[in-house]
């Protein structure tokens, strides 16, 4: 079993002692986001848990207790953006906070363990093709020494970030301004020795040497945990997506960074009410067990083979 620690919230920089809570417990609660009182008991046990995928804009809050996982296997997706505050509201300065955090968790576990993303580009009158090709220079020239990967994303127009990302103005690019941009984008990064794939687009951007990404990635698995799965596509995502099968363990409307295009905050007097809820010592992220929940224990097992395969011995 995959954790994914998560796409609906940034857990790393706003639960992670909760995080470290459920692991030390050795189980998470997990409501079901289409019924409020199912409630799922996961176990985080080593014994099943065969890897963690972290999503964050800043880790540094959990950087320090980083050893308490050396047990598991796991690596980080890490979007750092160029946007400022009138786009993500409450994500730190990237120059003073985002930027060293995210060079120090990379000398701490590994550059193979830290996949920059810098998604999802948008255009209006100030985020302009230049203005992304300017900050994503600037940011490989930081980054370089740090990740093998960056994984890019265009946004999608989700029904329930309309409302919030009206006033941006924002231009959706033509087919020709998004090659052109990702084919420089694709120069800039052979030249820093990153990797560039996307996540998630449909275009097909082979003649830049840029593939389809697997945010939640079976080989990168292998290659840090040193170990073979037996793990198939997730299903539940979008049919372009190539991620692999895993169990998210956020809760949406809960992410304090305040990003206008997140697709997983609905409402941000939604995501202060959630907040306000939150107990670093409870099994779920926030809010507690009512007597109309109901608690099913899922199965899950480890996707890990046998150590025959790995070593072709018995």
């Amino acid at each position: 079993m995959i954790i994914s620690a998560s796409r609906r919230t940034d857990i790393p920089s706003y639960y992670s002692e909760w995080f470290f809570n459920r692991i030390k417990e050795g189980f998470v609660y997990v409501r079901n986001p289409m019924n409020y009182h199912q409630i799922s008991k996961i176990s985080l046990s080593t014994e099943v848990v065969d890897g963690i995928v972290f999503w964050t804009k800043n880790p540094a809050p959990m950087i320090e207790r980083l050893g308490e996982l050396d047990e598991y296997t796991y690596y980080f997706q890490f979007t750092l953006n160029s946007y400022g505050t009138d786009i993500e509201t409450n994500v730190p300065s990237k120059n003073d906070i985002v930027i060293p955090a995210f060079q120090k968790l990379s000398s701490q576990i590994g550059k193979e363990r830290v996949v920059w993303r810098y998604d999802p580009i948008l255009f209006n009158e100030k985020y302009t093709m230049d203005y992304h090709i300017k900050y994503f220079q600037l940011l490989a020239d930081k980054l370089s020494d740090y990740t093998e990967k960056c994984t890019v994303s265009f946004l999608d127009f989700y029904k329930n970030t309309q409302r919030n990302i009206a006033p941006l103005g924002i231009i959706p690019p033509s087919p020709g301004q998004v090659e052109e941009i990702m084919g420089i984008f694709s120069t800039i990064a052979k030249e820093h020795g990153i990797y560039v794939d996307t996540c998630a687009e449909e275009v097909d951007l082979e003649k830049f040497g840029i593939g389809h990404a697997r945010c939640i990635d079976k080989e990168r698995f292998e290659r840090i945990g040193n170990y073979q799965l037996d793990v198939e596509k997730d299903k539940n995502q979008r049919s372009i997506c190539g991620c692999m099968a895993s169990i998210d363990i956020g809760t949406y409307n809960t992410c304090k960074n305040g990003c206008l295009y997140c697709y997983a905050n609905y409402s941000q007097k939604t995501v202060s009410s959630n907040s306000r809820q939150h107990n670093p010592v409870s099994p779920l992220l926030f809010g507690s067990v009512s007597e109309d929940d109901v608690i099913k224990p899922r199965l899950v097992r480890s996707c890990i083979e046998c150590q025959t395969s790995l070593f072709g011995e018995e």
